[in-house]
């Protein structure tokens, strides 16, 4: 142990907001700010963010957190980041100043050169060099994009004067005094540029989407330093950078899903659902992802992931566009409120759909609608099309990994919802365990910090700090849910032909 009461300051960067947690090194929340950003959209389908906005929060965030704290500074072990993955920026090698909003994992604008390179038939290279899709959920259709319509930025990025940077790498540039430019593992295995067998930035790569080889952040381990930071001047003292992860991997590192065979959901604005299948690199037929769940001391760790574009997003939906409910905590009495949905389907395809589907084009639909059909049946139907798409992929990962599916663990604000939680462990007939620590993405980077530091010595010590679940195991018996897939099926499938059709 470095100091039995030491802390680490994490940083979770998200879609909607920018959090500062304090935890124990043992991995208990000590105390947290949050700073809530705009979502920006310019044209229909295009999502940005203010990247210097994001900065500013977290530093408005991490200030007023150690402002309540300022007698433990002097306990302060390591900053640990956690960031939304995919999302991006183009900033000044010289000031860290974003050149451009922030092109949000959630922007569609890639969309055509997507296809354009589906219909050349480079589809398979990168499947087999990335394990991923060519989607636009992934930064490197945007970037090509981006950098056609902004040659200035092409320019910058091949004179050097400017550098490309997923959320972790700008802010981990702009705590350091532009000092450090750095990635890990698991965010630049979400760019569409790296080769997870290689662990490597690939030319060939960069080449399928017309992309110079510019320079690219040096990628390290996640326990890995990251530099030293001061807070832009308000510690007084440096602090170092020690645990950095993408947000999906870092809850599955939280959850302590170290072997294969142990899974994950997070349940955000969108969910990722991970499963562990070991140190062999292995490509899914089903329409998941294979991405790098970690690399630790040169060791890679592959899991499947199933991407879920809108989950929570679509319940905020309800309340901010359509105005059904007050607060999305209201939704789980809603829905109970009505027996079933009454035939109705809600298909949140918002900015397509993402796993199993990888469908584009779809647009958003709500099916079944009758005479009879009430705002709680519609508020039924969304929360239940969340288990829909999360029991599609856990399905599609059974069918490809190859190892024996174990529990399920859900983490998130969703996790709060009963209702939901149910839902899903009755979908899949199987347990389904409830995180209740809070902030597990943050405190997944929390974790690998310590390693880091070597205040735990390997991942086993982890497996014994404390972990708190509420279990919920099926009731629904088997013929019911059968059913009820069937009919979703029937109504994804109708949105899928008519697409397709028009």
């Amino acid at each position: 142990m470095v100091n039995s009461a030491g802390l680490f300051l994490a940083i979770d960067q998200s879609t909607s907001a920018t959090k500062a947690l304090l935890f124990s090194q043992e991995g208990c929340l000590v105390d947290q700010e949050t700073c809530s950003h705009q979502q920006i959209y310019p044209k229909p389908g295009w999502v940005e963010h203010n990247a210097e906005e994001i900065f500013q929060n977290t530093l408005k965030a991490t200030t007023a957190l150690l402002s309540r704290h300022n007698e433990k500074w002097n306990n302060l072990l390591a900053l640990s980041i956690t960031n939304q993955r995919e999302t991006f920026v183009i900033f000044d090698k010289e000031t860290g100043h974003p050149l451009c909003n922030a092109i949000v994992w959630q922007c569609r604008r890639g969309a055509a050169i997507c296809n354009q390179l589906v219909s050349a038939g480079k589809e398979d290279l990168v499947h087999d060099l990335t394990g991923l899709k060519i989607d636009t959920y992934f930064p490197a259709s945007k970037l090509s994009w981006l950098l056609h319509s902004r040659p200035d930025l092409r320019d910058r990025l091949k004179d050097g004067s400017a550098l490309f940077g997923t959320i972790d790498t700008y802010l981990i540039y702009r705590l350091t005094n532009c000092k450090v430019y750095a990635t890990d593992h698991t965010n630049a295995s979400r760019t569409l540029f790296y080769d997870i067998e290689k662990l490597a930035w690939s030319q060939e790569l960069c080449d399928v989407f017309g992309v110079d080889f510019f320079l690219l952040p040096e990628v390290r381990e996640s326990k890995a330093w990251f530099g030293d930071t001061d807070l832009v001047g308000f510690l007084n003292t440096r602090i170092p950078i020690y645990g950095v992860m993408g947000d999906s991997q870092a809850a599955l590192f939280a959850q302590r899903c170290f072997e294969p065979g142990s899974a994950k959901v997070t349940f955000g604005t969108g969910s990722s659902i991970l499963l562990n299948i070991g140190h062999e690199k292995r490509l899914s037929d089903s329409g998941t992802v294979t991405a790098l769940a970690w690399v630790m001391d040169g060791a890679p760790t592959y899991a499947f992931e199933g991407i879920i574009n809108f989950t929570g997003a679509t319940i905020t939906w309800l309340r901010d566009q359509m105005q059904l409910i007050d607060n999305v905590t209201e939704t789980e009495k809603i829905a109970l409120s009505v027996p079933d949905s009454d035939g109705v389907y809600f298909i949140p395809a918002f900015v397509g759909l993402s796993a199993p589907y990888w469908r584009s084009d779809v647009k958003a639909a709500i099916l079944g609608l009758t005479p009879s059909t009430t705002k709680a049946h519609i508020v039924r139907a969304a929360l239940e099309s969340i288990g829909y798409i999360v029991t599609d992929v856990i399905n599609a990962m059974s069918k490809d990994s190859g190892v024996e599916l174990k529990t399920v663990h859900g983490d998130g604000g969703a996790v709060s919802n009963s209702f939901l939680m149910q839902f899903i462990s009755d979908l899949n007939q199987n347990t389904l365990l409830a995180s209740q620590l809070p902030e597990l993405s943050a405190l997944g980077a929390v974790y690998s910090g310590a390693l880091g530091l070597k205040i735990f010595a390997t991942q086993s010590e982890l497996a014994f700090l404390p972990a708190e679940y509420t279990k919920f195991t099926p009731k629904q018996d088997v013929k019911t849910i059968d059913g009820l897939l069937e009919n979703w099926h029937l109504a994804v499938h109708q949105i899928l032909n008519q697409t397709k059709e028009g």
